[in-house]
């Protein structure tokens, strides 16, 4: 039976940033329209962080189940080290799901927006089968994407659009902002797991393309913020501060760029998830304020 302090390790703290990055841009998007709505921000963010509990248990569980961790370089799995059941692993996600699903309808109840239940419908779904499922589609190439769209976003302008009842075009540049970030974490990931993934025959788009423009598509996703913050800067200057956030990225980008392997690319997830976390705060911070 896995231990209390396992079961926190499969949850992937390092992975937290993702889900908060996205509501805290969205919520500062909001307040520039004079939307901020406190309760319904933090139902929002109790959805995010159950989906993405949820979804790394979720990916414990199918790729424990697959084999695809028996090899494996990067964190701790609960199945996959054997550490805990499988079926206990899949329950632990559905039962974050279903807390997901219950602060979701929180926020619909309280913003009257109903069609936003289809949503939340598609999100759940979206977790599940990345790796779950007969055809997961994170074994064909897509991962990137759904994390662009659904902690990008979905996550950013949703957040926004539950708070003010509208996006707004300086909303829609965070959510591009902070959905490249968390797509760079994941091909970090995936570029990490290049060989691995190619044994077991888990086509993610890292071993599609293969290292070297995997490591480019990681420089290209880790910029775009910061050309956005560039975009957003000549109409409000205080968002111009959101270039702080390259100084967590120094280190994952020389680690990339200079040809890390293995254990050497870990800390770059947990530098390029700092990074989308402060740029987050402070875009989020200068649209609320600026």
């Amino acid at each position: 039976m896995a231990t209390v302090a396992q079961w926190i390790e499969g949850a992937r703290i390092r992975t937290f940033p993702n889900a908060i990055a996205p509501v805290l841009a969205g919520t500062g998007a909001a307040a520039g329209l004079d939307g901020f709505d406190p309760l319904i921000a933090v139902l929002a963010l109790a959805v995010s962080m159950f989906l993405i509990i949820g979804v790394n248990f979720a990916n414990d569980y199918s790729d424990g189940i697959r084999g695809t961790d028996d090899d494996r370089v990067g964190p701790f799995r609960l199945v996959g080290s054997g550490s805990a059941q499988p079926s206990a692993v899949r329950t632990a996600a559905w039962i974050c799901f279903g807390l997901a699903a219950i602060a979701g309808l929180g926020v619909v109840y309280l913003s009257g927006q109903w069609w936003l239940l289809a949503i939340g419908a598609l999100c759940i779904a979206g977790a599940w089968f990345y790796t779950g499922g007969k055809r997961p589609y994170g074994y064909a190439g897509f991962g990137e994407l759904a994390v662009f769209v659904f902690f990008g976003l979905i996550a950013v302008l949703g957040t926004m659009y539950v708070q003010a009842g509208k996006i707004s075009g300086f909303g829609i540049g965070a959510a591009v902002g902070v959905g490249a970030l968390s797509s760079a974490v994941l091909v970090a990931n995936n570029l990490r797991d290049i060989p691995s993934d190619r044994v077991t025959g888990k086509r993610t788009l890292a071993v599609m393309l293969g290292d070297r423009d995997t490591r480019t598509l990681y420089v290209a996703l880790a910029l775009v913020p910061f050309l956005i913050t560039v975009l957003i800067g000549l109409r409000n200057s205080w968002v111009l501060l959101g270039f702080a956030a390259l100084l967590p990225l120094v280190v994952p980008l020389r680690a990339v760029i200079t040809g890390a392997q293995g254990r050497a690319l870990i800390p770059a997830l947990r530098d390029t998830g700092l990074a989308m976390l402060i740029w987050a705060v402070i875009t989020g911070a200068a649209l609320a304020f600026g």
